[in-house]
């Protein structure tokens, strides 16, 4: 019984770490992302081209988040910088569809490993499935942003108001380091210490899910068709597998016989969504965003499926894959390295934010 424990512990554990360190790289340059955009785009900026109307802050989020190398994980920081700045939510909502569900590197790989027509089809499926979700939100939430927000202070140091301060002439006050300094800190200290509670639970979650339905179910299981592709969307949501390395396994499925609008599934599914990504949306867009959000991702997913396999029988295309290893030892050092720096601030974050949590406490019962 003991070993049966200890078995099963272990390979939680590793799972857990695996998708740790899967995750960190794309989640350090998420970071980076996010402590540029608090830099450099002001809130009118963002509250002018995200922020107002209904449809084309959505389209032109969708499309800037195509081709950006972010799996659901890594774009979450990105996307509460926008949020932050002034961004509706449907914009916020189809940034975080868009992004990880395509970029440029699973582009090049889906031409590698699959074929040109799915190389086509998936950056425009990732940008519909990203435009439905936001447009959807925009039209049916209540934003409560100001959609013409007034200029701020300096994000740096408050050295001066910008109603006072003309862009041309603040723009010279700090150097670029300063800029740099300022923005790692707001992306790694002030932005990783409000989600990294529920990124550490959404990871372990991911890991005990992943654990107990491993993929090769699903590549063993799946033949293709509607039932595939709703068991595909079941097991894809919660798992945590970014977009390049969803890409072999959708080719090794499309080997195995399953259908490719059965494949585009999990390539629009299992990307674009994961425990913690879910748990991180619900706490800061809300119950409902969180809602559209999977409800988009699902029915645009299945239409988008029996479309594709439409256009394969209709124009006899056959699929053509090339199943290859993509993993070299530099990867795996490299994500080692990267969960190693990852984890090292995850903690710092935390405990910062129990200090600052517990200070809070100690000057309440004061007064």
């Amino acid at each position: 019984m003991d070993t049966i424990k200890n078995t099963l512990v272990l390979g939680l554990l590793k799972e857990i770490i695996s998708i740790f360190n899967e995750a960190s790289p794309y989640l350090l340059f998420g970071f980076l992302i996010a402590g540029f955009l608090h830099i450099y785009l002001q809130p009118d900026f963002i509250a002018k081209h995200l922020g107002q109307g209904k449809i084309k802050p959505v389209l032109l989020a969708a499309l800037f988040g195509v081709p950006l190398p972010l799996c659901s994980c890594g774009v979450i920081p990105a996307a509460l910088a926008l949020d932050k700045k002034g961004a509706n939510k449907g914009a916020v909502l189809s940034f975080l569809i868009s992004t990880p569900q395509s970029g440029v590197d699973s582009i090049a790989l889906t031409y590698a490993l699959i074929d040109l027509p799915m190389t086509i089809i998936r950056p425009i499926a990732a940008f519909l499935t990203a435009a439905a979700a936001g447009i959807i939100t925009n039209f049916t939430e209540k934003d409560h942003k100001k959609n013409n927000l007034s200029p701020e202070a300096c994000v740096i140091d408050d050295c001066c108001k910008v109603e006072e301060c003309p862009p041309e002439e603040h723009k010279h006050h700090h150097s670029f380091l300063e800029k740099i300094r300022f923005g790692l800190r707001f992306a790694f200290v002030d932005l990783l210490a409000d989600i990294a509670q529920w990124l550490l639970i959404g990871i372990i979650l991911a890991g005990i899910i992943s654990y107990f339905i491993p993929v090769s179910f699903i590549t063993q299981h799946l033949s293709g068709g509607i039932f595939s592709m709703l068991i595909m969307l079941a097991a894809g949501i919660p798992l945590y597998i970014c977009a390049a390395a969803s890409t072999p396994i959708a080719a090794a499925l499309i080997a195995k016989g399953v259908s490719p609008g059965t494949a585009l599934v999990f390539l629009l599914s299992g990307p674009a969504t994961n425990i913690a990504t879910i748990l991180v949306i619900g706490k800061t867009l809300g119950k409902k965003a969180t809602a559209l959000y999977l409800g988009s991702i699902a029915v645009c997913s299945i239409g988008l499926g029996i479309f594709v396999d439409y256009l394969y029988f209709y124009f006899m295309i056959v699929p053509a894959t090339s199943i290859v290893s993509h993993e070299h030892g530099s990867g795996v050092i490299l994500k080692s390295m990267a969960s190693g720096i990852l984890f090292v601030l995850i903690i710092v974050a935390l405990y910062k934010e129990w200090k600052k949590k517990k200070n809070a406490v100690t000057q309440s019962r004061h007064h």
